[in-house]
């Protein structure tokens, strides 16, 4: 998966008459034909490597362009490295939990948190418990409270069939 590739015409891919070149330390050699650079990419033993096609006239610079590929890919790597991607955990349970139970979930909802993750909450509801649904109300209100040092609300409790759930996020750090 790479962030951006772009694809850059090298040497006697360049076919345009007029060029600007650029050496190898950024300094302007000036307008020249596309064979005369070539030319002086050849007797510096470097690649011509179009930068900016849409200017006028075409943008080149010398380069060695395998080193600088490679410090690209170096750079995309890094990149990838860094990036953190969000996930939504899911943490389920009943309305009749026990209490050792439910600091156990509370515990490892923390701890997602704290990796920097979603968490969603949900209470399963079987049987004669759909006529009890304030108990498990009650219940993701207690978690919520309960991780309020670490984590923000974001969906408050809602019924959606058998199941109730809430969306936890973790707070901003400053």
């Amino acid at each position: 998966m790479k962030i951006a590739t772009v694809e850059h015409e090298l040497n006697e891919e360049i076919t345009d008459k007029e060029v600007r070149l650029i050496g190898e330390d950024g300094a302007q050699l000036g307008i020249m034909s596309g064979a005369e650079a070539l030319k002086v990419a050849i007797e510096h033993e470097l690649d011509l490597v179009k930068i900016s096609p849409q200017a006028v006239p075409p943008v080149c610079r010398l380069m060695d362009y395998g080193k600088f590929r490679f410090e690209q890919a170096k750079r995309e790597r890094e990149a990838r490295k860094n990036q953190h991607v969000i996930e939504v955990k899911e943490i389920r349970m009943s309305p009749g939990i026990g209490d050792n139970d439910f600091n156990t979930k509370l515990r490892n909802g923390s701890k997602f948190l704290q990796d920097g993750d979603r968490l969603k909450v949900t209470i399963r509801f079987r049987g004669r418990e759909m006529a009890h649904t304030a108990i498990g109300e009650e219940l993701l209100n207690r978690f919520a409270d309960s991780l309020k040092e670490v984590a923000v609300l974001d969906k408050a409790p809602k019924l959606e069939g058998r199941n109730m759930s809430i969306f936890l996020s973790p707070k901003p750090t400053k």
